[in-house]
């Protein structure tokens, strides 16, 4: 969850999840990409929609994104994984997929 912000939760079967829009998903993502790189050494980096998660610059392995996609599932009630992978490479793909964006 993004730091300092209130909302809306929508519950079904007792769990709680976040309502995010797009926007607010590239901002989380973004955040543990940053908290993962700079838990690796490597302060200061650039994160954005256009990314590339695993196979660009950024100091993270897929242990890391693992972390970040059990977050996602539990903030978004979302898994679009569940049926199968999913190829990704960007941060954009990412929050396209748990937005239910096409």
């Amino acid at each position: 969850m993004v730091r300092g912000e209130a909302r809306e939760r929508k519950f079904l079967n007792n769990t709680a999840w976040e309502i995010m829009d797009p926007t607010q998903l590239l901002n989380l993502i973004c955040e543990r990409l940053r908290e993962a790189s700079a838990a690796k050494g490597s302060a200061n980096v650039q994160v954005s929609a256009e990314t590339a998660i695993l196979e660009g610059s950024l100091p993270v392995d897929s242990l890391d994104l693992a972390a970040i996609v059990v977050e996602l599932e539990a903030v978004t009630g979302r898994d679009p994984f569940s049926e199968g992978f999913i190829n990704f490479r960007t941060v954009a793909d990412l929050v396209r997929l748990y937005s239910g964006a096409k």
